[in-house]
């Protein structure tokens, strides 16, 4: 057997349940590796149930899991208790695994860092690349980068990875970001060699570059959402649309197209602990941050918006009425809901006594397990299962496309907090639109 089949037929040894390591797991297994996951096994089982819209992921999973190309095996106590499973014995060869890969946000509730960083510097078989991930206060995976006593240590910041299209957007990242200990060592990941080579851009930088990078990068995109969705309240003021301004500010190379949508805000888990994270090394290091102080105002304020357009237009009036509701997720094809609108908007409806029919597409699964005992919440199948409501409410784009004629055969005023509906669907509306910095109103 050559070096090269040796190398190939070595596991990589992932650790955590995250998203991310599982999402790493099918990819490596799509490429050929074997991969052994060590992971908290409830954990592993409740991620995987939560990503349950990820069906290509699902599947591939399933599959690599029942072939045993992926192992799942319990996280133990001590990180010693993996390193020796590879670890040469008395009675046997070692087997040295083609890297493993550390989960960092998974792995912090069990161990500590000091912990498996003592016991990777115990470990005998120092020349296998160590894969570190996670957001973590900036520069803390460089300090323990440079506390490893190993050469071949780099970090891989999942700034590519996309809800919806997990699977697509690692196999395929839009941006690979790579942080080294040693300088131009990068040719010894050769497992992650095809994930370098398919991303339409990629830098390589050291670890603590690669951190704030990583973060500036989360934290600009933050600032972005919150920059437009102040203008859409002057553009509210003036009667433009924003979202003609949006594609007219694309125009212009030094501002790029991307994240100049006007909506209710961002929400899920990257943007926000980005922005924290950030905020906190300013603070620690005594460095006021009012940008991004009022990036995170806007957005929380930005999340009852649309509730507020809602109660002026009905002068206040609302008590009792009944509203149906599209989308719950955090952003389209996604399942999830943390940080979406829908968690303000349906609180302050119910304070009104408002009963709420929605229609959550992916995200039905997490509705229906945080509000089981809310009897003012209803979750219907379709979006159009009842129009015979008062007003209709746009959180987000639900899979079934838009019908205008049968929203035309109602007649309530749409809501949309995401600017879902196009120019053309909003003139051709019979009843009214208020949308986020534009609007149609019947005279």
């Amino acid at each position: 057997m050559t070096t090269q089949q040796q190398r190939s037929a070595a596991p990589c040894v992932l650790i955590g349940h995250g998203i991310e390591a599982i999402t790493s797991a099918v990819v490596l297994a799509s490429l050929g590796h074997s991969v052994h996951l060590y992971a908290d096994e409830a954990a592993l089982a409740r991620q995987v149930q939560q990503y349950n819209f990820e069906h290509h992921l699902q599947a591939l999973w399933q599959m690599y899991v029942a072939q045993g190309q992926i192992l799942c095996k319990p996280i133990p106590t001590e990180p010693t208790q993996i390193l020796a499973v590879y670890e040469s014995k008395a009675d046997q060869a070692s087997t040295v695994p083609a890297l493993y890969w550390l989960f960092l946000e998974n792995i912090a509730p069990l161990w500590q860092h000091t912990t498996w960083i003592a016991a990777f510097n115990r470990s005998n078989q120092p020349q296998c690349p160590l894969v570190l991930s996670g957001i973590q206060p900036i520069g803390s995976v460089a300090e323990h980068a440079k506390a490893l006593q190993r050469a071949w240590v780099y970090y891989v910041p999942f700034v590519f990875l996309q809800d919806g299209e997990v699977f697509a957007s690692m196999l395929t990242p839009a941006l690979w970001l790579l942080g080294e200990k040693t300088p131009n060592s990068q040719h010894q990941l050769t497992p992650l060699a095809p994930l370098m080579q398919h991303a339409r851009a990629h830098h390589t930088a050291d670890i603590a570059t690669t951190e704030f990078a990583r973060s500036s990068i989360m934290t600009m995109l933050a600032t972005r959402v919150s920059f437009m969705n102040e203008m859409s309240r002057l553009a509210d003021g003036l009667g433009v649309d924003i979202d003609k301004v949006g594609r007219i500010m694309g125009l212009d190379t030094r501002v790029g197209s991307s994240y100049l949508q006007a909506g209710w805000g961002f929400g899920g888990h990257t943007l926000p602990t980005e922005l924290r994270t950030m905020q906190h090394f300013a603070s620690h290091h005594g460095i006021d941050t009012p940008l991004l102080c009022a990036t995170d105002h806007i957005n929380t304020d930005q999340k009852e918006l649309i509730f507020r357009k809602f109660w002026q237009y009905f002068d206040g009036f609302i008590e009792h009425k009944t509203v149906l509701i599209w989308g719950g997720s955090y952003k389209a094809g996604s399942g999830r809901t943390a940080g979406s609108a829908i968690h303000a908007l349906l609180h302050l409806l119910w304070s009104y006594d408002i009963k709420t029919l929605v229609y959550a597409d992916k995200a039905r699964t997490e509705l229906a397990a945080q509000y089981a005992e809310q009897p003012l919440l209803t979750l219907i199948d379709s979006p159009y299962e009842t129009l015979e409501v008062q007003a209709l409410f746009i959180i987000n784009a639900v899979s079934e496309p838009i019908n205008i004629d049968r929203l035309n055969a109602s007649v309530i005023p749409i809501f949309d907090a995401q600017n879902i509906l196009s120019p053309v669907q909003v003139t051709q509306l019979t009843g009214d639109y208020i949308g986020i910095g534009r609007k149609k109103l019947r005279d």
